[in-house]
């Protein structure tokens, strides 16, 4: 049974981009960020980024998914495992190998209950799977935290917390309202491809992992030709909540292949940017800033690229005082204290369910 009040928890994330798991605690009761404890980060190697690459877009069976879980259970097992004595729980996201809300569900790889084995801690899991079966997009799913990073940091105004990983996803907040779930308190949905498909185009051409600054993009041009009709897919015309597979717009690889390394960089970098743009006409109010999280904002040229086509400030959200780099992990801690507290973890203004839902299942040694 775990204690009233504040408890550290610890939460990890792996995310589209698949660079590695980052990992933290988190002081919260649920409702309130009492305070941010330690962190760390593991990247995956050449050989396990590898294994995760060939298993995506495969479900529950696939022949590369047994690997891929191993990859994933060790890889977490390993950076979380100093941190884990300090906590009472553990949040544990897994590596989405398919998203398919509406059609098959989604697929998250990694066993919640062989990582509390590992771990000594009761772990909480397959945060997405309820929210889905309900009906809801299954994500995003970090909303509910950033209603309460809106508050930690003192804003009074709607602010836009944007995560550009491999996919990006935003939530626009509305501190004001007395609880995330209550209308009109967040609206959040996935606003396109974010840094999954220049890092694809990085790994093929130049056999590296990202664009390190956005400095190849910087040297490019950006052809309109693709971003027109890049902007004309259906999915920026749905209106949200909604959610993407990392895949959903791989063919965007296929339209820049007949350009320069630095012209398809600048054209793909620049795709996100532009999606992002479109997400703020979903806006219901506009925000008083733009506070960007995830890899995407040590982009410099893509963070250019947002302050052109935004009109509200843009900023990393370091500037507001809090971990760009550790955001998803304290996420999950976050929420695995919700889930562990029958609080919900979701609702219709963030991933379109039916009605406020929590997710996960807790596993304990």
């Amino acid at each position: 049974m775990m204690k009233s009040g504040a408890v550290w928890a610890l939460g990890a994330m792996s995310g589209t981009s698949l660079d590695g798991v980052d990992a933290a605690l988190v002081l919260t009761d649920g409702h309130r960020i009492e305070a941010f404890g330690a962190s760390a980060y593991r990247p995956y190697g050449d050989d396990e980024r590898a294994g995760l690459r060939a298993a995506l877009g495969q479900w529950p069976g696939g022949p590369d998914v047994a690997r891929a879980a191993r990859i994933v259970e060790a890889a977490h097992a390993a950076v979380m495992a100093p941190l884990a004595p300090k906590a009472e729980l553990c949040g544990f996201h897994g590596q989405t190998l398919a998203h398919d809300p509406g059609g098959r569900g989604t697929h998250q790889a990694g066993d919640g209950a062989a990582l509390a084995r590992a771990l000594g801690c009761p772990v909480v899991w397959d945060f997405r799977t309820a929210d889905v079966r309900l009906g809801g997009q299954g994500a995003p799913l970090a909303p509910f935290f950033h209603f309460a990073c809106a508050r930690h940091i003192g804003a009074r105004a709607p602010v836009v917390f944007l995560n550009l990983g491999g996919v990006g996803n935003l939530t626009w907040v509305d501190p004001a309202q007395p609880a995330p779930e209550v209308p009109g308190a967040c609206l959040a949905f996935d606003t396109g491809p974010a840094n999954a498909p220049v890092n694809d185009l990085m790994t093929a051409r130049l056999g590296l992992s990202h664009d390190e600054a956005g400095r190849l993009a910087g040297a490019g041009e950006v052809d309109e030709a693709v971003i027109a009709r890049f902007l004309d897919h259906p999915y920026f015309l749905r209106v949200p909540p909604k959610s993407l597979d990392r895949n959903d717009f791989h063919g965007l690889l296929e339209r820049v292949s007949g350009l320069s390394d630095a012209d398809a960089a600048a054209t793909l970098t620049f795709a996100a940017a532009a999606a992002v743009g479109r997400a703020a006409e979903h806006f219901p109010a506009p925000p008083e800033r733009v506070l960007v999280t995830g890899g995407g904002r040590h982009n410099l040229t893509l963070m250019a690229m947002l302050d052109d086509v935004l009109d509200a400030p843009v900023a990393p959200v370091e500037d507001a005082g809090l971990d760009g780099d550790m955001l998803e992990a304290q996420a999950f801690a976050f929420l695995a204290v919700r889930v562990a507290r029958g609080l919900p973890t979701s609702c219709p203004t963030t991933t379109g369910v039916a009605a406020a839902v929590g997710g996960g299942q807790i596993s304990t040694p």
